[in-house]
């Protein structure tokens, strides 16, 4: 079949003064960048539209969430550790920021190294086919001896390596996170996959241990989610499945137990965008009256400017 091009002669338009738009220069545009900005004027100057403004969003609510004596939850896998931010976590935690902190058993792993030798992340590939990936000696032993020593007292995974760290005396514990969480009296809940760390190729490993000190760990997690409703704030930093799946999980549980968890913030910053943090964290938990943002991008970027405009802005409160 042969066709003509169309005719577009009889095509009716109108003027653009009427079209509604989606994008209004006055609303929208950023206002610039100069020397010298402060971190306030940096971030109000930002484009009000896409992920500057979900940004701008999540530093209201965490803000309004701590004014408010409401809780703020971080949530975070282990490449937020290995880019050495632990300062800027700490920070947050010294300015009341952060109320709680839910982590894999990678973070654990990564924190401890550090405080012990201020190195952590092996080369996997070098040594992998040597059989030797995970098979520190130190890092096996002396968490498992932890964690045997904690449940002993009853405490759960976090707690129990961090204390560990601060009486063993680590000789960069300054710079761990889970013992400046113990030092602070700050949750730091641990959530593991047996056979996912290096831990759990050691002699020393007992499954039972490492299982009854995560549970406990959950469990205390599942009494910090049962405090997020009315204004409350979850942020996963990284964590594309487990933590996902641990936070909805609790969150049910608090709501089957007859919790009132609803019109809270929460909020995935990631690398790129997964399944499970979007539809566990930023829209089955937030489906009600609740608020869900997803931030992409780098951690060693966004962490630090996510913390900058937290405490800018809580400094003007």
């Amino acid at each position: 079949m042969k066709y003509e091009p169309m005719d577009l002669a009889g095509v009716k338009t109108y003027p653009l003064s009427e079209r509604t738009n989606k994008v209004i220069m006055k609303k929208h545009f950023c206002t610039g960048v100069s020397r010298g900005m402060t971190v306030s004027e940096l971030l109000a100057g930002m484009p009000d539209q896409l992920a500057s403004r979900g940004l701008n969003k999540v530093i209201d609510a965490v803000v309004a969430a701590r004014e408010s004596g409401k809780p703020v939850v971080i949530g975070m896998g282990a490449h937020v550790i290995k880019c050495g931010l632990q300062p800027v976590l700490k920070s947050l935690m010294d300015a009341g920021a952060v109320t709680a902190f839910a982590v894999n058993g990678a973070v654990s792993v990564h924190d401890y190294e550090i405080s012990l030798i201020g190195e952590t992340s092996e080369d996997v590939g070098a040594v992998l086919h040597y059989g030797r990936f995970g098979m520190a000696e130190e890092t096996g032993r002396d968490i498992n001896r932890a964690l045997r020593k904690g449940i002993a007292e009853g405490l759960g995974y976090g707690e129990s390596v961090g204390r560990f760290i601060l009486d063993n005396g680590n000789p960069y514990k300054d710079a761990s996170l889970m013992a400046a969480c113990v030092e602070r009296g700050i949750p730091i809940t641990v959530h593991v996959a047996l056979g996912t760390d290096i831990i759990h190729q050691h002699p020393d490993a007992d499954g039972a241990v490492i299982g009854q000190a995560s549970y406990t760990d959950f469990r205390i997690f599942a009494s910090v989610v049962s405090r997020l409703g009315d204004g409350g704030v979850y942020l996963n930093i990284g964590s594309a499945v487990l933590l996902p799946e641990v936070f909805l999980k609790a969150l049910s549980i608090v709501q089957n137990l007859g919790y009132h968890v609803d019109d809270f913030t929460t909020a995935n910053f990631d690398m790129q965008q997964h399944y499970r943090p979007l539809q566990n964290v930023v829209k089955r938990p937030t489906s009600g009256k609740g608020r869900g943002y997803t931030i992409t991008g780098h951690h060693e970027i966004m962490l630090p400017l996510l913390a900058a405009g937290i405490l800018d802005r809580m400094g003007q409160q």
